[in-house]
């Protein structure tokens, strides 16, 4: 996607507090096609972080598959326009970016309501708190699969086929949901509660980029 391409990219404000903005053709199909070939041989049980210890675990609240791009992906023209995007919209300088990560999720696959920002001192400890989510959308042919927001809004929406009150996002591909784990005092947001539906039928694929206070290693 070029610069002139990126301006039909359609910014949506889904809330103001906490921060939610859904932005319409972040990605072209091109750039969610490859995104997903180049994840699929390295796909493994997708893991949560530990809140005591700080390292990745498997857990039964998260049963999709995934997987993080490396070093090495960075490499690629498509990748490093995909993360400059991200940067301008979110304002957030690519360096203070983690990997990204690819994540597949079928048929009675969900990841229950959950924070991304952490709360053990481990990860905080070289690069700060994940500050903000940007969530890509890589596919659409799917049935369920929204993200939900349970602390956001006193709407009726659809969540894996199921009515809840909230706010739900429906996956579409080439569409991308940024989020802000914080306020703007600083302090974090236990309104980003959010969670990934039961998918119902077909494959969800979906990328997220994950951003901290500090340069990481992974900039």
């Amino acid at each position: 996607m070029s610069l002139l391409e990126s301006l039909s990219v359609r910014p949506k404000v889904l809330s103001w507090s906490p921060r939610i903005i859904l932005f319409r053709n972040f990605l072209s199909v091109e750039e969610c096609d490859y995104l997903i070939e180049i994840a699929k041989p390295h796909l493994r049980p997708s893991g949560v972080v530990d809140k005591r210890t700080g390292k990745g675990i498997r857990h039964k609240v998260r049963t999709s598959f995934g997987m993080s791009l490396i070093a090495e992906d960075r490499n690629s023209h498509v990748i490093q326009a995909i993360e400059k995007r991200i940067s301008i919209y979110s304002h957030v300088p690519v360096e203070n970016g983690e990997f990204i990560q690819v994540m597949r999720y079928e048929k009675d696959q969900y990841y229950k309501p959950h924070y991304d920002y952490f709360e053990d001192p481990i990860n905080l400890m070289h690069w700060g708190q994940r500050i903000a989510t940007m969530l890509m959308y890589l596919s659409d042919d799917v049935e369920g699969g929204e993200t939900y927001f349970p602390e956001v809004g006193s709407s009726d929406c659809s969540c894996g086929g199921k009515l809840v009150r909230g706010l739900c996002v429906r996956p579409v591909k080439g569409d991308a949901l940024l989020f802000w784990n914080m306020g703007l005092d600083g302090k974090l947001d236990p309104r980003t509660l959010h969670g990934g539906c039961d998918v119902l039928a077909g494959q969800k694929w979906c990328a997220t980029k994950w951003m901290r206070q500090n340069v990481t290693r992974f900039g």
